[in-house]
């Protein structure tokens, strides 16, 4: 198994250059999640985000919906969708800003984020594999690109048999 861990980043770290939602706006995420039956709320500029796991500007999750303000990461808000869509319906309303203690559902989620960021114009797979090593994400393999390439067997495997890709 991979072990995906998030570590927290300096200001002047190159997750400064990450992709935000102000860069890409609310609707097209708002669409993308509503085919898994899930909400996107947006929070005020400023204001703290409900549900933030890791806080700052990092997306949150309460139940169905996902958290958001403009200057959180595109790969944050994909990360955090991805939890509640890889879970069985009943069980996303019990979640509350940590949706899982599971490596194969966490691995299940990174994989499917990357899937996903292609259904987003102007993100895609590739970009979001940037975001989430300049972000520090870590994986056995040393990057995101290589872990979705070369490790991700049994993620692929999750999701597949729950006909999410």
């Amino acid at each position: 198994m991979q072990s995906e861990t998030r570590t927290q980043q300096e200001s002047s770290d190159p997750a400064d250059s990450v992709m935000r939602l102000s860069q890409l706006g609310f609707d097209a995420p708002a669409a993308l999640l509503a085919r898994f039956g899930l909400q996107l709320h947006r929070v005020e500029p400023g204001e703290p985000i409900p549900g933030s796991f890791w806080g700052d500007e990092e997306a949150g999750i309460i139940g169905n919906t996902v958290h958001a303000r403009d200057d959180t990461p595109v790969h944050s808000l994909l990360h955090e969708a991805c939890h509640l869509i890889v879970l069985p319906p009943e069980r996303r309303l019990d979640v509350h800003t940590d949706a899982t203690d599971s490596i194969e559902e966490e691995d299940a989620t990174c994989y499917l984020q990357i899937v996903l960021a292609d259904e987003l114009s102007g993100v895609g797979r590739a970009r979001l594999m940037v975001d989430m090593d300049a972000w520090g994400y870590s994986f056995r393999l040393g990057s995101t690109r290589a872990w979705f390439e070369q490790d991700a067997n049994e993620a692929r495997e999750f999701l597949k048999a729950r006909d999410l890709i």
